[in-house]
This record gives C-alpha cells, structure tokens and sequence, in this order.
C-alpha cells in the first residue's frame, strides 16, 4: 500500500484552488463583458426610442405653433377690418356732413335707383367702372368719399387679387354689387373693351349711376343713346363730396 503524502496532497490541493479561482475570473469576465454587451444595446434601444419621441414632440410642437400662428394671423385679420371699420365710421362721424340737395332730374334718378335696388343684402353696395387712363384720380377721390359714408364700393384696384382670372373676379364684383357707378371721361366714351364688357352687364341691372368728368351729356348721347337719356351727376356742378354725399343717399332704403 503506498504511503500518504501530505507534501503531495496540499499541491494537488493548491493546484486544483488555482484552477477553480481561474475558471471563476474567467466566468466573471464572460458574465461582466455580457452585462456590458447587454447595457450597450439597452443604452441604444433607449437612445433611439428618445430620438423617435424628440422628433414626435418636436413635430406635435411646430403643428402647434403653425395652428396658433394662422389663428393669430386669422385673429389680427379680423381684428383689422373690425379696427378700420370703426376707425371709418368715427372718420365719418367727425366729417361735417354735405346738405344733399337734389335737382328734379336727380331726384327722378334717385327714386329710380330706390327702386330697383335688390331685395336681401349683397357683398357691395356698389360696383365702380372707369376708365384708368383719365378717371383713375377722381374715382380715386369719389372711392374714398363713398367709403367715409359708410357705403362698400368694388372697384379693381382694390379688389383684384393676383393670380386669378380678372374676367371672373370682374364678374364676381358686377354680381355682388347692388348698384353700378360709372365715372364717364373721354377715355371711357371713347371705347376700351374692359370698361364697354363692364357696362354692357351694369346696363342689365338698371341701377346705374353715372358720373360725368370732363364730358358732357350730348357726348355720352353719342357714345350711347340709352345712357345719354340717363339722369347723372357732373363734377363740373358738384364736387366729388357733394357727389359722393349724394350717391350715398339714394343708395339708402328710405324705409329703413
């Protein structure tokens, strides 16, 4: 029977605790580069699904700001036209008024304007046809006295919007509007195809005033017999204030 040795049993023993302790290192490594390899791919799982929430808020934000933004734009719109119509109607409260005095002729006008105007509301009080070449500066100064008295006057250099059919918009305005001004100076008598397609559909609606500036009627007669039997107003009698008070008159409902 071999003998013990105690010598030999402690190295074995030695050698076998070496070996564990390494096999435990390594396992510790594995398990720690593991932890690691785990975490890294949270970390960037997590990174990402920040990044998708970033840009959701981000474009929840920015829709946010741009609805907010077009009701302000819409509010301060609004806000305009109700400021500007009640700067018009302080303007016009302040302005001393013109005494309308009208002669027969232009008393028989007005009665026949009160008469054929519309039943209901419509967009315009008035559609103004003229002639740019010679008439733009004094339906410039008939425009804005119509407007201090309260009245909406369609006219193209306000109303035309870029981009879209003029004929169309033109149309537009002759069909909204409850009456027709037409501001006769030589340019217009002597024919353009813009102001004769605006009178010919103003003729059909038997609501139509004319203004005479720099013309007389024998020469409206010879341009168009049926506007040369219309009553009108002249600028060569009145001013345009006057004019402007008087239009504004006959366009009002006398039952209202």
């Amino acid at each position: 029977m071999a003998s013990f040795s105690a010598s030999e049993f402690n190295r074995r023993l030695r050698q076998a605790q070496q070996d564990l302790n390494r096999q435990l290192r390594a396992a510790q490594q594995q398990a720690e580069r593991e932890m690691k390899r785990q975490l890294a791919a949270a970390n960037r799982e997590i990174m990402a699904e920040n990044r998708k929430v970033e840009a959701h808020n981000r474009k929840v934000i920015n829709d946010h700001n741009r609805a907010v933004d077009q009701h302000n734009r819409r509010a301060d719109a609004h806000n305009k036209r109700v400021l500007d119509e009640i700067n018009r109607r302080l303007v016009a409260a302040s302005q001393p008024q013109v005494q309308v005095r009208y002669t027969p002729a232009e008393q028989e006008l007005v009665d026949r304007v009160h008469a054929a105007l519309p039943v209901g509301n419509r967009e315009h009080d008035l559609f103004c046809s003229y002639a740019r070449i010679d008439g733009e500066a004094v339906t410039d100064e008939l425009h804005s006295g119509l407007t201090s008295l309260g009245l909406d006057v369609w006219r193209d250099k306000a109303e035309m919007k870029p981009g879209k059919s003029m004929a169309r918009q033109l149309d537009n305005g002759l069909r909204l509007a409850r009456a027709g001004i037409v501001v006769l100076t030589p340019a217009y008598l002597a024919g353009r195809f813009w102001t004769e397609r605006e009178l010919g559909a103003l003729l059909h609606k038997d609501t139509v005033i004319p203004v005479l500036h720099n013309v007389t009627f024998a020469d409206v007669k010879e341009y168009s017999s049926f506007l040369g039997d219309m009553v009108g107003f002249d600028t060569a009698e009145d001013s345009i204030e006057e004019i402007a008070a008087k239009i504004a008159s006959a366009l009002i409902d006398p039952a209202a």
